[in-house]
């Protein structure tokens, strides 16, 4: 292991000297892969961000942990009203 690596260089799709036409084939490849990417990044973020459908799937987490703080708030205010 070396004190100093080399830098990571970023692969590139294509070959030097390819030409205009290959150039832009690649483009138009990388732009749909974006596009499918980006499309898949806004499924997923409105999944998460669905609020009711968070509340179906964790039902029974939601109603425990509301009886937690029920039990905590109302254990505070017995504390507070004997002072």
């Amino acid at each position: 292991m070396s004190a100093n690596p080399e830098p990571v260089r970023p692969t590139t799709t294509g070959l030097p000297g390819r030409t205009p036409a290959q150039i832009r084939a690649d483009i138009e490849a990388q732009r749909r892969d974006l596009g499918n990417s980006v499309e898949v990044l806004r499924t997923r973020v409105a999944e998460l961000t669905d609020w009711r459908r968070q509340v179906r799937e964790h039902r029974s987490q939601l109603i425990v942990g509301a009886a937690v703080v029920g039990f905590a708030v109302g254990g505070l205010m017995a504390l507070r009203r004997r002072r």
